[in-house]
């Protein structure tokens, strides 16, 4: 998700004109298809020119460095540790994770983003470090998890639900999200009231900008998302059955047609998910709190 953790969309900014040579390779990847360029505008992903280092590519400032570790090895080794922990629960590889570091303009760092080419996650220093100091390790898992769902995302050609807005792939990022934190193999938190602080650290970056392309969901539509992520994280789901089950159960909540449908996929499911369809639906109205959606079990 492009610049996703800021209330301005965090736009990339005005580049400055600077000259790095901090690394030797300086080869660039060739730019995608139309067609691809065309959807990756649509969900709002990076995609064009890249080099290693020095430049990092046109997402990021002139001035901002690619690294393959943070400043601090406890945390290098925590994210890294991550990433291998929320590809292995999906059971897929590990894709490359990279940090970007800008020596002169640190507040353009302040960013996390998913590529459909290559395969791999760039995490800004300074995102980290804010992300870290409002709520500890557990917001970093989130948004490196958010940013994974991206790429499951691309891999499965999700989500199922299309909209004129990024909102139905930043949503379901978020429920990615949530999911991963209460599965037993990926965060394991099993108490809801343990993440939602640390949701509450994307959520403030939701919008009302609804006609937007890069419309990314309300404030309460975000919570709502990470809070039935969290609820389908009972049940160990592939990708295309999470997506299945949290648009089947989302768009009803939106809409209010969930009890119409009587043939669910999954009776023990829907009878476990059936207790919440009211909860959510206050929780994406507004009418469930900020604090109290700190305190739901």
């Amino acid at each position: 998700m492009k610049k996703i953790f800021n209330t301005c969309l965090l736009v990339a900014g005005s580049f400055a004109v600077f000259s790095l040579t901090a690394c030797s390779d300086d080869k660039m990847e060739e730019s995608t298809s139309p067609e691809t360029q065309t959807l990756n505008a649509k969900l709002d992903q990076p995609n064009v020119l890249e080099k290693a280092c020095s430049f990092v590519d046109f997402n990021w400032s002139w001035t901002a460095i690619l690294k393959t570790a943070l400043p601090n090895s406890d945390d290098t080794n925590f994210m890294n540790a991550q990433m291998v922990n929320i590809a292995s629960m999906w059971g897929e590889s590990t894709p490359t994770l990279r940090f970007v570091e800008d020596p002169i303009q640190a507040n353009k760092t302040y960013n996390a983003m998913s590529y459909q080419n290559g395969y791999k996650i760039y995490y800004g220093y300074d995102i980290y470090k804010d992300a870290k100091a409002k709520g500890g390790d557990i917001v970093n898992a989130m948004i490196l998890a958010h940013e994974y769902g991206h790429q499951l995302q691309y891999k499965y050609s999700l989500p199922t639900v299309k909209e004129s807005t990024a909102r139905p792939n930043e949503l379901e990022a978020d429920g990615f999200a949530g999911y991963y934190l209460r599965r037993p193999n990926g965060y394991n938190k099993t108490n809801f009231t343990e993440i939602a602080s640390a949701y509450e650290f994307a959520q403030s970056i939701g919008d009302y900008q609804t006609t937007s392309q890069n419309h990314h969901g309300t404030p309460p539509q975000r919570r709502s998302a990470v809070r039935l992520g969290f609820l389908l994280g009972e049940y160990g789901l592939s990708a295309a059955d999470f997506d299945y089950y949290f648009f089947y159960y989302y768009q009803g909540v939106l809409d209010g047609t969930w009890k119409n449908n009587t043939t669910p996929r999954n009776p023990e499911l829907e009878a476990y998910m059936s207790q919440y369809i009211d909860e959510l639906r206050k929780i994406q109205t507004g009418e469930i709190s900020a604090e109290e959606f700190k305190n739901l079990k």
